[in-house]
């Protein structure tokens, strides 16, 4: 059996490491209910859908430039091939699995050139085992980035190793597709600017040699910057233009004291992710360089100058922009430390008496530099996911010393790199992958806060609740497109998750500040006199259907409800109008009623008001009587909903309706230790307006 397991040949491993990882993945993906990460992955989902549409790339039917256009291609034939977006949805998280876990090919292909054939496997199925995979249930570049940056890294070590004219071409193609996908990989570039001098450093006496080797390099860059200079001059934009969507990167000032400790934070976090073990590996090669093998010269130098420089840019933004740690964009590196550590398996794992302690030290201490306190939070569910299973343990037993156990952990993680024999040292990283497989369940499985599951779960419930994820498209005949008016008195996800999920939502306007991102919303006043709401020009807004929260009602026919939310999307006939609706009688920012509750709402045509009720057990435990002006009433039995619908007869364009309750009750006087001394009728939970 091992003989014929032996006869396999690699590339047949390869595809099965592939393949599984696919299924595990896409079988995982399912269980995510609805995207949490916004607006990012509104936006790279609207870019996919008005691709497949032929219409370029637009955001809330506005084009849109500077965002890296690969992913939205990639994920653009789930919107081309189904109608319904759960479908798209579901289609788009199965391509993200098999895209992602293509990076199993790079890192074969990086590892075998330092060791042979099963360690470059072992190499393969560890790229696809970081916890990171979880992005595939997110609608995120990651899933192109990953693989993509991982071919990028290999073509810059296949180009350090022979830099022939074939190489530099593979190279600069994997550059310019790594920076389509996304502008960190600039990254990239100032990796294979940087990676000869290091090479230079690790071949004794050889430092001008190798420079000159790499000339072309160096003269290619050149004559791209200066390119690139003239023709934003030219254009008469900045530099920064560049970076695309991330231009303001670019034009910010940043402090230096502030960066440096971001860097530092994302090393010691990228630390922790690897597991401590093949960042000692690491730190042996390097301090050991001079004297290794060609190859592993070759990989060292280009993965010590693309991990340094992925910090010092990513820390940098974060420490201006993003204020935590942001792993997501850290993560692509861990192959290429799993493989250094297997190479250093597979030269014997050497470990000098002074140095191999040393190494193991200062990769468990580089622990104790990530500030858990601040960082272990709800941002670390999206960005940060290795601090979500010790956000678990901290939740799960109360301590309050997490810095401390992880370094714990790190410290037993460089003991067992320190001391391990040599004839076992492929344990090591059994240990990692390991650690990685284990820590993936809390951070995909886990609850509310730290569960990403649970988070695309949250992020649903909070936009859409009692309706299908589709209601909107279910109810809107098709060709219609919906907007959206935004009064910042609803959750944000309300409109995201909405028009996620709905074809025909596009446009969003707002009437106080933008949602949470902007990207292509427009601003509204609403007159006060008309209520005819107006863009900036002065132009009446014409929706054709309008979605809003309950907070607001146009003069317009309402078609479908989400009736746990209070979202609605009305039939406008005409320019857009808010009806004026004022409710007294019931208790500030509460659904208590006292006596007397009077509805009243002008551009009313008449119709009928439906009012969602509910009482109290221990108030009224026999229930009590709401009554309507136009004579109409109802019984509100405790842990009943009760609906009380009255027809409207309009004087004048307003509609009133005064509602009595009876009886009423006081519970400091009925429930023994109660000090609230309001005079309470019922729960007025709802109230929805039909007109004629």
């Amino acid at each position: 059996m091992t003989d014929r397991l032996r006869a396999v040949p690699a590339w047949a491993w390869l595809v099965a490491i592939v393949a599984l990882s696919f299924a595990v993945r896409a079988w995982l993906a399912r269980g995510m209910l609805g995207p949490f990460i916004m607006v990012d992955e509104l936006i790279y989902s609207e870019m996919a859908k008005s691709f497949a549409s032929g219409l370029g790339f637009a955001v809330r039917e506005l084009p849109v430039r500077g965002y890296g256009a690969v992913y939205p291609i990639l994920i653009s034939p789930s919107y081309a091939l189904f109608g319904r977006i759960p479908e798209v949805y579901a289609a788009l998280k199965t391509i993200n699995s098999l895209v992602m876990s293509l990076a199993a090919v790079p890192a074969y292909l990086l590892a075998r050139r330092v060791v042979s054939k099963w360690p470059a496997l072992l190499a393969a199925l560890m790229a696809v085992a970081v916890p990171s995979m979880v992005y595939t249930a997110t609608v995120m570049t990651e899933n192109a980035y990953y693989p993509i940056f991982l071919f990028a890294a290999l073509a810059l070590v296949a180009l350090l190793e022979r830099p022939s004219l074939g190489r530099y071409v593979a190279f600069f193609a994997a550059l310019g597709l790594a920076y389509l996908t996304r502008s960190q990989a600039i990254v990239v570039a100032a990796a294979a600017v940087t990676a000869p001098l290091l090479l230079g450093l690790f071949r004794r006496g050889a430092f001008r040699a190798t420079v000159w080797t790499y000339r072309w390099l160096y003269v290619t860059f050149g004559v791209a910057a200066a390119t690139g200079f003239l023709g934003q001059v030219a254009r008469g934009r900045p530099l920064s233009a560049l970076l695309g969507s991330y231009a303001v990167v670019g034009q910010a000032e940043y402090d230096v004291g502030k960066s440096l400790h971001f860097v530092v934070y994302h090393l010691a976090e990228l630390n922790l992710y690897v597991g401590v073990i093949p960042v000692a590996a690491a730190i042996v090669l390097t301090a050991r360089a001079r004297s290794l093998d060609e190859p592993l010269k070759v990989l060292l130098a280009g993965s010590i100058a693309l991990v340094g420089w992925t910090a010092i840019i990513v820390g940098t933004f974060a420490s201006r922009f993003a204020d935590r740690i942001q792993e997501r964009n850290m993560f692509a590196l861990a192959p290429l430390l799993v493989i250094l550590l297997l190479a250093w398996v597979e030269r014997g794992a050497p470990r000098p008496r002074i140095l191999g302690p040393v190494a193991a030290a200062a990769a468990a201490l580089l622990v104790l530099a990530i500030p858990f306190d601040r960082f272990v939070t709800t941002s670390a569910v999206s960005d940060t996911l290795m601090l979500l299973p010790w956000w678990a343990i901290q939740i799960n037993t109360q301590i309050t010393w997490l810095e401390w156990l992880a370094f714990l952990g790190a410290a037993v993680f460089a003991a067992a790199f320190a001391i391990m024999p040599r004839r076992y040292a492929l344990v090591l990283p059994l240990i990692v992958l390991v650690y990685w497989i284990v820590a993936s369940r809390p951070i995909w499985f886990g609850p509310y806060p730290y569960g990403v599951r649970q988070a695309g779960a949250g992020a649903l419930f909070q936009g859409i609740r009692g309706v299908e994820r589709d209601w909107i498209d279910r109810a809107v005949p098709a060709g219609s497109d919906v907007a959206v008016l935004w009064t910042r008195r609803s959750d944000r996800f309300t409109v995201n998750q909405n028009e996620f999920f709905n074809r025909r939502v596009g446009q969003v306007y707002y009437t106080v500040v933008p949602s949470d991102g902007g990207v292509g919303e427009l601003p509204v006043s609403v007159d006060g006199r008309t209520g005819i709401v107006r863009l900036e020009g002065g132009r009446p807004v014409r929706p054709g259907y309008i979605l809003t929260d309950g907070s607001v009602e146009p003069d317009a026919r309402p078609i479908v409800r989400d009736p746990l939310l209070g979202m609605t999307v009305w039939k406008v006939n005409g320019p857009l109008v808010l009806a004026r609706t004022t409710t007294t009688g019931l208790y500030p920012n509460d659904t208590w009623s006292g006596p007397v509750v009077t509805w009243s709402r002008e551009h009313c045509r008449g119709g009928t008001l439906t009012v969602s009720l509910s009482g109290d057990a221990q108030l009224f435990p026999d229930g009590n009587t709401v009554s309507a002006s136009a004579g109409r009433r109802v019984r509100v039995v405790p842990n009943e909903v009760a609906k009380l619908r009255v027809p409207l007869t309009q004087r004048k364009g307003t509609c009133t309706v005064r509602f009595d309750v009876s009886p009423t009750a006081i519970p400091s006087e009925v429930i023994p230790g109660n000090t609230d001394d309001r005079v309470l009728g019922a729960h007025f939970n709802a109230f929805a307006y039909e007109p004629r």
